[in-house]
């Protein structure tokens, strides 16, 4: 059964209000990668400078990751605009209200989901 408009909308403002707290967190992480590199070669000791990388290394992977979702989020208020919102950009089947509730950015059954992380472990 397709989405009714009002259930599009709040899914629009719940996209639009993750999308303001993602760029606020990759602004911030950013920040903080960046602020590791100014203070490089401060440190007091080797082991505050591994902790540093360490650090460094887990903020560009949660803004690699955080980045991945952003895509995905634009993606889906893409598809709202374009009307194709609810809808598979694999199988054009529709995408269950409940999936959507939990994921409200996807763009993919859990079927089309599966089967595309299935080809990219086999390649």
């Amino acid at each position: 059964m397709p989405l009714k408009k009002n259930e599009i909308e709040k899914f629009k403002k719940t996209l639009l209000e993750m999308r303001k707290e993602l760029v606020h967190v990759l602004n911030e992480t950013n920040l903080e990668v960046k602020e590791g590199d100014h203070s490089k070669g401060y440190s007091q000791h080797s082991a505050d400078e591994g902790t540093d990388d360490f650090v460094k290394s887990i903020n560009l992977e949660v803004s690699n990751k955080g980045f991945n979702i952003l895509r995905q989020i634009d993606r889906a208020l893409e598809k709202i605009e374009e009307g194709t919102y609810g809808i598979c950009d694999i199988s054009e089947e529709e995408i269950p209200k409940k999936r959507l509730d939990a994921v409200p950015y996807t763009n993919m059954t859990v079927a089309s989901q599966e089967q595309l992380e299935r080809e990219k472990g086999a390649s």
